[in-house]
């Protein structure tokens, strides 16, 4: 599992490319002391036609979601933006890449609100591998139920991706890897099935794939969006459906799904194997369409790439 970022030479700052090294803030910036950041993860893939990134655009407007949630208008556009995410990969000559974008309040008022902050927008974009391990795709993962639930429904807006938002993610992750996981499954305060510690999760339960619907507590993944779509076009039976932790531990198969994790198998879920304990045959229907199209060796019926020129 990569530990450190590969530092690249330029990152996008507030409309312009900049030294990687002079992207800083305050320390009493807002972001730094409330959290006040919301942000994206996007991958960027090595195709033979050159590197593409996939469902940018829906990225970004995801972003903007979030950023109107927490009322910090950057001054750019979803297409500026969508732009300057291109830019900065080829900037950086990056064939692949995992992108940043960030929509953050900074230095200038000392309360919660940062209203006297002023607003600022970076995206970095660095080299990055696999995020669970270089063997998680293929052998799968072992994971826990973590004994730390996700937010409520309106505590903090669960289809927000904000930085602040992460202090439980992190807290889900550090237990798991404490207990000797590699990841863990988080119930929502109800004791159902919510997502990872930053990936959606799905199931398959008698044949069909289910995963637990958006309710509040969970992230409206993008690259669960694609699965969807990948599903219905392999005439895979797809639903959302309300999971009971226990649900897990008879599932046929199971596997998370995030722009990090990519389709990532399940094989044990609280030291209870999971199905034949690798790869399920539904599991593997569903990473190798996604795979083939974001590495440009399936068609891209959907439009999911935009090229770096």
């Amino acid at each position: 599992m990569a530990a450190s970022i590969d530092e690249a030479e330029f990152i996008w700052k507030n409309g312009e490319l900049i030294p990687w090294a002079e992207a800083t803030v305050h320390v009493l910036s807002t972001a730094v002391q409330f959290g006040a950041s919301v942000f994206e993860g996007i991958r960027c893939y090595h195709t033979a036609q050159g590197p593409a990134v996939f469902r940018l655009p829906e990225h970004i407007h995801r972003l903007r979601n979030s950023w109107r949630i927490y009322r910090m208008e950057p001054g750019f556009t979803e297409a500026e933006l969508v732009q300057a995410s291109l830019d900065v990969v080829h900037a950086n000559n990056l064939k692949s890449a995992y992108i940043r974008p960030m929509v953050m309040r900074g230095y200038g008022s000392m309360t919660m609100d940062g209203a006297e902050s002023p607003i600022e927008t970076v995206i970095p974009a660095w080299k990055w591998g696999a995020y669970l391990g270089k063997d998680a795709l293929a052998k799968g993962v072992d994971v826990c139920v973590s004994s730390w639930a996700r937010a409520a429904s309106n505590t903090f807006p669960g289809m927000a991706k904000a930085a602040g938002h992460y202090n439980n993610a992190a807290l889900i992750k550090m237990e798991a890897k404490r207990l000797g996981y590699v990841e863990a499954i988080a119930l929502t305060p109800a004791g159902i099935v919510s997502e990872g510690s930053g990936q959606n999760v799905f199931a398959v339960i008698d044949g069909a794939l289910v995963t637990p619907p958006i309710e509040g507590s969970n992230l409206q993944g993008i690259t669960r969006a694609s699965v969807f779509q990948i599903a219905r076009d392999l005439d895979i039976d797809v639903r959302e459906m309300i999971m009971p932790r226990e649900a897990l531990y008879g599932a046929e198969e199971l596997f998370f799904a995030g722009t990090a994790t990519e389709i990532t198998p399940i094989r044990s879920v609280d030291d209870i194997v999971i199905g034949a304990g690798r790869m399920g045959p539904v599991t593997a229907q569903i990473q190798q369409r996604f795979l083939g199209i974001v590495s440009g060796e399936m068609e891209d019926r959907h439009g999911w790439l935009t090229p770096v020129r």
